[in-house]
């Protein structure tokens, strides 16, 4: 039924491409810590790097769990469910981390997202995911559902924001700074770009 793949490439680079959303999971170390599972969208937002590297913008958002937690340690899983076609559902398990605004590396990756307008989601950081088991299942019970478009009401909400505005709104949230559990979050204030 399942299958391991030694790289993302091919038939499964195609599928993981092609999927509209996907999902991302963390937990802190601390075993009475909060696990974290957060749906990624927006076309154009995800990347493959390599046969065993990908990459997705982080936006705007009420918090930053997944930042806290691959800070702290670095394991992330990503998967992928078929909701059209035949039934697959593909998870990559690995270690990550978020590349901030004021990284070196940050202006390189940001160019692997020709597809986006990263100022208009308030871009964050980007988490890049280094892959240490790739795997699929057969995705049987996954329900038939049809993808319509984007929801264009991320990008209408964060398009008004300058970097002053967007360190004002990630301040008076209580996670971005700070995780649920206490962890270290987004560095406030917002680094500027390199790009």
């Amino acid at each position: 039924m399942g299958k391991t793949y030694e790289r993302i490439d091919g038939r499964l680079r195609t599928f993981i491409e092609e999927q509209p959303l996907f999902f991302t999971a963390t937990a802190p170390l601390s075993g009475d810590g909060t696990v974290n599972l957060s749906p990624k969208g927006l076309k154009g937002s995800f990347a493959v790097l390599d046969e065993h590297t990908v990459a997705y913008l982080d936006f705007a958002g009420s918090n930053a769990e997944t930042i806290a937690h691959l800070r702290e340690n670095g394991r992330i899983t990503l998967m992928w469910c078929a909701f059209q076609g035949p039934p697959n559902i593909v998870r990559v398990h690995g270690r990550g981390e978020p590349v901030f605004r004021d990284d070196p590396r940050f202006k390189d990756l940001l160019s692997r997202f020709p597809g986006i307008a990263p100022a208009s989601h308030g871009l964050r950081a980007i988490i890049v995911v280094r892959a240490e088991l790739i795997r699929d299942t057969c995705g049987y019970a996954v329900p038939f559902m049809a993808y319509e478009a984007d929801r264009d009401l991320h990008g209408k909400r964060f398009a008004r924001e300058d970097d002053a505005s967007l360190n004002a709104y990630f301040t008076k949230k209580e996670h971005v700074a700070t995780s649920l559990d206490g962890l270290p979050g987004l560095p406030l204030p917002l680094p500027p770009s390199t790009a």
